[in-house]
């Protein structure tokens, strides 16, 4: 702001003037702490159009191919539009429609980040206030390598993340309104929309989770963090119990504060399902975690939940439903889901307790996370003895008569999601075998989603059948976790850079994600498993961190204890919950910046090339079902970084999928020489729904080959990629000519019947571009 003031005469011994106007600035107090030692980039704050071309650049490379639910468009009055052949009313194709949705989840899904991280930035900016320093500790100098990239300056305090924040939802916006009819009207325009839906999703979770880890006390990325209790059987179920259910760590982070202020330890259990789970033990490790989202329906209709605490995403909507069945209490806590609740915000905390112990209410939105600790905890050891007599399972002696109605009309398996053989274990209980419904409920193999009891004509508690039979079975399972670990630590980054972008370190994948999975949690544990043992770096986030931390291999152990959670070689790290995935994205953007030397400032377009063609990373979403799901996804796609999911996500309506058969697809620039030379489809897909678990491993395997290979990197790529198809498909890969430039790229142990099948192929030796572009050289 500029000051001015006129005085219209100034007298004194050795100065006479008239009419003098003094000007004042602002007072410079030397450079502004967020700014940085690198000159700003081009696209600092990108609108939505500003990184277009790029979008196009890997739209080209990868087009959209889409798979619609329905040919018909109902979003106006103008409809219902048949699209198959035929315009809309509007004008809008099947191509552009399908196009819209994608950006439609992808804006849901950012929303629903964006929205967290509003709550959690405005909750610690009024614990703490706004100069409350941001520090992720020694080893971490590149803090918020997204917002460096996108915002173009590094955030010094919490207070600072409100403008990265802000950009988003303003962002949001702009693309939400494209949705409207009668706007935007060409699918790759959608397309790049999404993607730019995706970029603000990364941003969001990057402000959200470094918003919690300083606001928390989170660990920092150190790889050492504690391993934490996992499963149904670690919940002592004589003591009251509250279950924390959602994403938000705020309501947890109080009740595990009031337990402890109160030295309540021994008589009260805490734990959690889903995100919430991960974080609280993050915070605390006295927490305990149930397990992923799959567990909900099964925990809540077990009756060992006392108080039921929601906050937000991926909560059943009928939880307060299910919660009446056998007497628990759900208090709800943020203004995403409110149950029809009533508002007990400001009521004072003794008179909620009463009315929810006395039954009064079936339940209370409460908003302050620091009321919930309270009332959470006192109501759960008011009513635990009450609640004992109260059950919605039948025993295991009322099955086999209940299971009797059975008619046999195979509705149950028709309408289930992953056809699992529901009939046979019901005619099977209906004879006293149990077994079968058991095998439903290890490994999640039934996510007890609730829709065979929905077509049931006879009405039969099919979801509780199955958790009672496993809980009869399984009760006693015990396993451990290591606790989320947060950001990669910049020497870290140090150490593995430059084996990765060579190839030395055969990949980094990513295991994110919900558990939507086609054949239970145990197939994610055995992937990561082969890969770890194939000496990648595994990290994981969310439910398929917990997922995987449920398997035991044949010597008792999880993959967690018999893996360091480092980020190096065969190191299983495991990140945080759905925000932290932001920092697998970080790891990628700081090897562009820490070993290539590549500015950060407003510079997303060099960053992203240089992940695409020489960080050999991939992201296997194997039970991605919301739409947060799709915008995580949108995210790493436009950084470059592919994905495999698992068959259930063709039901997004849209994959990116490369054309081996259009050679011209794949050629390359080399900024070295200048020259456009003949590339190859590393990787071959950017969004990839693969149909078994074995196609998803060699695929993942194979999306890790990049262009910048050396031929010893290569060569171990290679080799991994041609023992896991021949380990599974019992032969060959029957693409190799494509990804062996020359005779030095091929494994030795393999040469001779890879000479022989690129020879019968008439393949032709090439070399490998020097530093491989999607851009000219300047």
């Amino acid at each position: 702001m500029m000051h001015k003031k006129m005085d219209k005469k100034l007298d004194n011994d050795f100065w006479k003037t008239k009419n003098l106007s003094l000007t004042v600035g602002e007072i410079s107090k030397g450079k502004p702490k967020q700014e940085l030692d690198e000159p700003m980039g081009p696209t600092p704050k990108p609108s939505v159009t500003d990184l277009r071309s790029w979008d196009f650049k890997l739209l080209k490379r990868y087009p959209p191919f889409y798979a619609p639910f329905c040919d018909m468009c109902c979003l106006c009055t103008y409809g219902k539009c048949d699209l198959l052949g035929k315009k809309g009313a509007c004008g809008i194709d099947a191509e552009a429609q399908q196009a819209r949705t994608v950006l439609l989840a992808s804006c849901i899904g950012t929303a629903a980040h964006a929205g967290h991280g509003r709550h959690m930035l405005h909750h610690v900016i009024k614990q703490k206030g706004k100069e409350f320093p941001i520090d992720l500790g020694k080893n971490i100098e590149i803090e918020a390598p997204i917002i460096r990239t996108i915002i173009g300056k590094k955030p010094v305090n919490v207070g600072d993340l409100d403008e990265s924040l802000s950009y988003v939802e303003e962002q949001l916006s702009h693309l939400l309104s494209a949705c409207h009819t009668g706007q935007e009207g060409n699918s790759l325009d959608f397309e790049s929309k999404a993607l730019h839906a995706g970029m603000m999703d990364d941003l969001a979770r990057e402000v959200a989770d470094i918003t919690q880890i300083v606001a928390y006390d989170m660990p920092r990325g150190d790889g050492d963090e504690p391993l934490v209790e996992l499963g149904l059987g670690t919940v002592d179920k004589d003591k009251p119990v509250v279950l924390c259910i959602g994403h938000n760590v705020a309501p947890g982070a109080e009740i595990l504060d009031y337990v402890e202020d109160n030295d309540l330890y021994e008589d009260v259990e805490v734990c959690g399902i889903c995100c919430t789970a991960i974080d609280i033990t993050r915070y605390n490790q006295a927490a305990k975690v149930i397990g992923p989202l799959s567990k909900q329906m099964k925990f809540i209709r077990s009756g060992v939940s006392d108080v039921i605490v929601v906050d937000e995403q991926c909560v059943r909507t009928d939880v307060l439903e299910e919660a009446k069945k056998n007497g628990a209490v759900v208090i709800a806590t943020t203004d995403k889901m409110c149950l029809g609740l009533p508002d007990m915000t400001k009521e004072d905390p003794e008179l909620i307790i009463n009315e929810l112990v006395n039954g009064n209410i079936d339940g209370a939105l409460i908003l302050e996370p620091k009321k919930v600790g309270k009332v959470a905890v006192e109501v759960a050891k008011k009513i635990a003895k009450r609640r004992e007599s109260l059950k919605c399972l039948p025993d295991i002696s009322e099955i086999p008569e209940i299971a009797k109605e059975c008619t046999e009309c195979g509705w149950c398996v028709r309408v289930c999601p992953n056809n699992r053989p529901i009939m046979d274990a019901v005619t099977a209980a209906a004879k006293g075998d149990l077994t079968k419904l058991a095998n439903l409920y290890e490994h999640d193999m039934c996510y007890t989603c609730g829709r065979c009891e929905e077509e049931c004509g006879r009405n039969l508690p099919l979801v509780s059948f199955i958790t009672k039979a496993g809980d009869h079975f399984v009760k006693n399972q015990k396993f451990k976790m290591r606790a989320g670990r947060g950001p990669v630590q910049d020497v870290e980054i140090r150490k593995v850079g430059g084996p990765i972008v060579l190839g030395d370190i055969p990949g980094v994948v990513a295991f994110v994600g919900c558990s939507n999975f086609p054949n239970g949690g145990i197939e994610i544990a055995k992937m990561a498993e082969e890969l770890l043992k194939r000496r990648y770096i595994v990290v994981a986030t969310g439910c398929s961190a917990m997922s995987i931390g449920e398997y035991i291999d044949e010597d008792g152990l999880t993959l967690y204890e018999k893996y360091e959670g480092i980020f190096d070689a065969s190191g299983l790290a495991n990140i945080g919950s759905c925000v932290s995935n932001a920092h697998i994205s970080g790891a990628c953007i700081k090897i562009a910046n820490i070993f290539a030397k590549k500015p950060l400032s407003g510079n997303f377009e060099e960053v992203a090339d240089y992940i695409l063609n020489r960080v050999g990373a991939c992201g296997v979403a194997w039970g991605a079902f919301s739409q947060k799901a799709a915008a995580i996804a949108a995210g790493v796609n436009r950084w470059g970084i592919p994905a495999v999911l698992g068959p259930h996500s063709s039901k997004y309506r849209r994959l990116y999928l490369g054309r081996i058969d259009k050679e011209e697809m794949w050629d390359l620039n080399d900024l070295r020489t200048g020259e456009t030379v003949k590339g190859e489809p590393a990787p071959e897909h950017l969004l990839y729904a693969a149909e078994t678990m074995e196609e998803a491993l060699v695929s993942t395997v194979k999306m890790c080959i990049r262009p910048n290979d050396t031929p010893k990197g290569r060569q171990l790529k290679l080799s991994n990629y041609i023992d896991l198809y021949k380990k599974y498909f019992g032969e060959l890969p029957p693409d190799l000519e494509l990804f062996v430039r020359n005779e030095r790229d091929i494994p030795i142990t393999h040469k001779k019947e890879v000479m022989d099948d690129l020879t019968s192929k008439n393949w032709t030796p090439r070399e490998a571009p020097k530093e491989p572009s999607l851009f000219e050289r300047k």
